[in-house]
């Protein structure tokens, strides 16, 4: 599997990482551990979690994919195999969560690391990341800023610093952000450099065929600053495998949560545009699976793909899936409908 430098880290990712929102809610503790096993087999060094899953999330189920990765990075010792990432929850969203009063000031860090720590019984994590901003920001689905909506917010040098505490105690290795604007990420730029503190690497932002937002000023952000994109949700939650299509009522996340949890991806205008997908990739004789994920597995801004899924057949067809190499007539296809169908699922 190739690898590639994290922004300015020392931290060499695969260019698939998987994902692990499932373990504990859509997946047992077995057969996560057999999605690392089988990961790790086919070459794959990047684990990418949360403190706040599995999803959908809920106060009986949080943490519990932590304490997952956990009991397997125990039993199977290969703690130095890995790059380990995880995120703390930002403000607002779940209250059961330190109480819902979860942020990025310095109380709220250090409660966060340590139980993750504790959960994934290991010293240190690879890469720590902010989930969303503590700031008001348009994300998971609002697709504009909106003045009305600005909040206190914890300022990004207050959080640098905690940040750093963690690094200097040898908790964290590197810092990034995640559902992050190119705003954003010249902020956390500017003060680290200014400031000393620590520089982020990476943002973890969506991106997929239905949703190309990130090409929209974040790329030339990221790229004049070294901050290496970790692109999920590759597959809008199922949706760009065209099986809500061909079964709207097959098992999922679009059909066993509560369609308010995740609207974006069943946008009308998203479900027309899969179907277009989905011929190009039958002109070209592959998958819509399969050419949504060798999309995301080409473009030159992505640094590793977070891939989740499951079961081991899934999973087996989205690392097979990176061998798979686009030509010049089917790119231009895609770009085609992505004119007449731009970014509906933001």
């Amino acid at each position: 599997m190739d690898k590639t430098r994290l922004g300015g880290s020392d931290l060499d990712v695969t260019k698939i990482c998987l994902g692990t929102m499932t373990f504990g809610e859509q997946n047992t503790e077995a057969e996560g551990h057999s999605q690392l096993d089988y990961a790790l087999e086919r070459g794959i060094n990047f684990i990418d979690t949360a403190e706040m899953y599995p999803v959908m999330p809920r106060g009986e189920t949080t943490g519990a994919t932590e304490r997952i990765i956990g009991s397997w990075l125990n039993k199977s010792g290969r703690r130095k195999d890995v790059i380990l990432a995880t995120k703390i929850a930002g403000p607002g969203r779940m209250d059961w969560i330190r109480n819902g009063e979860s942020n990025f000031d310095r109380k709220n860090i250090r409660a966060a690391i340590e139980a993750s720590l504790k959960r994934l019984q290991t010293d240190y994590v690879d890469l720590y990341q902010l989930h969303w901003p503590s700031r008001n920001v348009p994300v998971f689905g609002q697709l504009f800023f909106d003045p009305q909506r600005e909040r206190l917010c914890v300022p990004v040098e207050e959080t640098l610093a905690a940040l750093k505490e963690l690094i200097d105690e040898g908790k964290v290795r590197h810092v990034g952000v995640s559902n992050e604007s190119a705003w954003g990420v010249a902020e956390f730029v500017r003060i680290a450099d200014s400031m000393g503190l620590p520089k982020i690497v990476s943002i973890q932002n969506p991106y997929h065929l239905a949703n190309r937002q990130y090409e929209s000023g974040i790329d030339e952000a990221c790229y004049r600053s070294n901050v290496s994109l970790l692109a999920y949700s590759p597959l809008a939650f199922g949706q760009l495998t065209g099986k809500y299509i061909e079964n709207p009522n097959v098992s999922g996340r679009l059909t066993i949560f509560p369609p308010s949890w995740s609207p974006r991806y069943l946008r009308p205008r998203v479900v027309e545009a899969t179907k277009r997908y989905m011929q190009i990739a039958a002109d070209n004789g592959m998958s819509v699976t399969q050419l949504a994920l060798a999309w995301c597995y080409s473009r030159w801004f992505i640094a590793s793909t977070i891939i989740g899924a499951t079961s081991l057949e899934q999973l087996k067809t989205d690392i097979d899936a990176y061998e798979i190499k686009l030509s010049d007539e089917i790119v231009k296809a895609v770009n085609e409908v992505h004119l007449e169908f731009t970014n509906p699922g933001m």
